[in-house]
């Protein structure tokens, strides 16, 4: 397979103004994670068919919350 290679400069203007922007990100969604090589290896694979599923679970159980256990909190899912 071959490799192509892209040639881009960034002005440092630019770069820093990334650098900020991502700063910026992290301050305001404190709550998320760094995830080590093997938790992210652990979590499950999303495909076609696996998204199709959920969807549609998903669906269901927003159209008929009755079926759901009382401690299920369908706005966390």
């Amino acid at each position: 397979m071959s490799r192509s290679s892209i040639s881009a400069t960034l002005a440092q203007k630019d770069r820093d103004a990334l650098l900020q922007a991502i700063t910026t990100i992290k301050e305001k969604l404190p709550f998320l994670i760094d995830l080590s090589n093997e938790e992210r290896k652990a979590l499950p694979k999303m495909g076609d068919k696996s998204r199709a599923f959920v969807s549609k679970a998903l669906e269901v159980a927003t159209q008929n919350p009755e079926f759901l256990p009382r401690s299920f909190d369908l706005d966390e899912m």
